[in-house]
């Protein structure tokens, strides 16, 4: 294997690879800064047009459209509060309190270098332990899947916030939105009122762009005539250059790195959840916990290296096994039956150059966010700030407005888009958190479902999801944030009632 990963090196530097990799960066960067687009319809729509390329041209676009885009979210979360990806969601947390601080450069600079090394890490992950971390994939059940969704529901809904409360019940108005449409497991449709536009259910753009970019929009409104942002927020300074952000967060990039890739082989699973995850693991390795959400570079680090991280390492049971980990995966899958190669373990034998050649694409890109991350963040985006707020307000709505519409082409999907914005505003208003809702809507269905399935195998046999050795494993995780928090709560009280 090691001796086809070197033979497949020269392939990834060819000139038109190279030149395919630079384009799908960029183009990646552009897609995922513009709310409203994504890459998975960036690489549809470029799919068919590399029908003719060489494979390993056409995978190279990919490849750069795919870790471009994860950063490339990054740039409107830290500048406007807006999610570009879903999986840009953790990064609005610490990213956009840095920018009203005057750290917008800190913070694209912090994104920039955490989304490189994620990046590369999974690279690395999925060259070396492909076949090994695809045996992990497989141990995963029904009953696994359930425990990692409730896991990741309620760490988010306790650990982000002041209020546990609050956060419980954020997380449960997300599940509530996100179970409308046609149950998945009966077929039968819940919570429409007989209308046709609820039985697909929400779109989780349209919930994400409204409640993350509608409620800034609208304080932006309210200060119209004072100053919004700090005119040297985009000043890409750090203390100690590149060098200090290395010596600063490289543990942080390791434990985020590490979760990213354990939650990238998970197919379904997803990189806002291992950027969330790795939040939340930051925050509670963290000697101040308290300054995040407040505008702490580390969380920017921990999101922006996690979600990245997902991205090689989602491509392991693809390749492997022919089991797409996300959509992106599943279209990588579609573009290697496009040029005649079948996935699955015969492939690393029938077609090594390609596939290995992918790899190190994947790593090559990770690299040029480095070089061309930063620039286009800084030179191009940045310069939103230096509008006033008179012209960004309607301008921001604008670009949400076209980005929603171009999804489906339904005007109705702007309304709903501003009724989750007045939701969001309101929850704001009453200091509920934002991201367990959001949460919600992306783990509420998965976990449902899976705690179906897995009754439905094991015959209404409840104690199948407290038998296997994985499920124990996430229980044990789950009820050390719970007693972790229960402890602070019981010092913080104890500390009170001293004083």
């Amino acid at each position: 294997m090691f001796e086809s990963l070197l033979n497949a090196l020269p392939v990834a530097l060819q000139l038109g690879s190279l030149v395919s990799l630079v384009v799908g960066t960029l183009i990646g960067i552009l897609i995922g800064a513009l709310p409203g687009l994504n890459p998975v319809m960036a690489i549809a729509l470029m799919l068919p047009l590399t029908y003719g390329f060489d494979p390993i041209i056409a995978l190279g676009l990919v490849a750069g459209i795919y870790n471009g885009s994860m950063y490339g979210g990054s740039i409107p979360a830290i500048l406007l509060n807006i999610p570009g990806t879903p999986a840009a969601i953790a990064t609005t947390f610490d990213g956009y309190p840095m920018t009203r601080k005057g750290q917008g450069g800190l913070a694209l600079k912090t994104a920039c270098w955490s989304s490189a090394i994620g990046g590369i890490v999974s690279a690395l992950a999925l060259m070396t332990l492909a076949p090994m971390l695809a045996k992990v994939t497989l141990a995963f059940g029904p009953s696994e899947y359930f425990w990692v969704a409730i896991f990741g529901l309620v760490s988010i809904a306790v650990l982000v916030g002041k209020d546990i409360s609050k956060g419980m019940i954020s997380a449960l108005l997300g599940v509530i939105i996100g179970l409308v449409g046609v149950d998945a497991i009966s077929g039968e449709e819940r919570y429409t009122f007989g209308t046709l536009y609820l039985v697909g259910g929400f779109e989780l753009l349209i919930v994400l762009i409204g409640l993350y970019a509608l409620p800034p929009v609208l304080e932006m409104a309210e200060k119209r005539n004072e100053s919004y942002f700090n005119a040297d927020s985009f000043r890409v300074t750090a203390d100690g250059g590149s060098l200090g952000l290395v010596r600063r967060y490289w543990r942080t990039w390791t434990r985020s790195s590490v979760i990213g890739v354990c939650v990238g082989i998970l197919p379904g699973a997803g990189g806002n959840l291992a950027a969330l995850l790795s939040y939340n693991e930051a925050k509670r390795k963290a000697p101040d916990p308290e300054t995040f959400g407040t505008g702490n570079p580390v969380g920017v680090a921990a999101a922006e290296s996690g979600n990245s991280a997902d991205n090689a390492s989602a491509m392991i049971p693809s390749l492997t096994l022919g089991i797409p980990g996300n959509l992106i995966a599943a279209l990588v899958l579609g573009a290697l039956m496009i040029h005649g190669l079948q996935p699955g373990p015969q492939l690393f034998t029938r077609s090594p150059d390609v596939v290995f050649g992918f790899m190190w694409q994947l790593l090559l890109t990770a690299m040029l966010l480095l070089l061309l991350g930063g620039m286009v963040a800084t030179r191009l985006f940045a310069q939103i700030l230096r509008m006033p707020t008179a012209l960004l307000v309607p301008t921001t709505m604008v670009l949400m407005a076209i980005g929603i519409y171009t999804v489906n082409g339904n005007v109705t999907d702007l309304y709903v888009m501003l009724a989750f914005g007045l939701v969001g505003y309101l929850l704001n208003r009453l200091a509920f958190p934002l991201a367990p809702v959001v949460l919600g809507v992306l783990l509420g269905p998965m976990a449902e479902q899976n705690l179906r399935l897995s009754m439905l195998i094991s015959q209404n046999d409840w104690t199948v999801l407290f038998t296997r050795p994985i499920s124990l494993g996430i229980i044990a995780l789950l009820a050390a944030v719970l007693l972790s928090q229960l402890w602070k709560a019981l010092r913080q009280r104890r500390r009170l009632s001293e004083a």
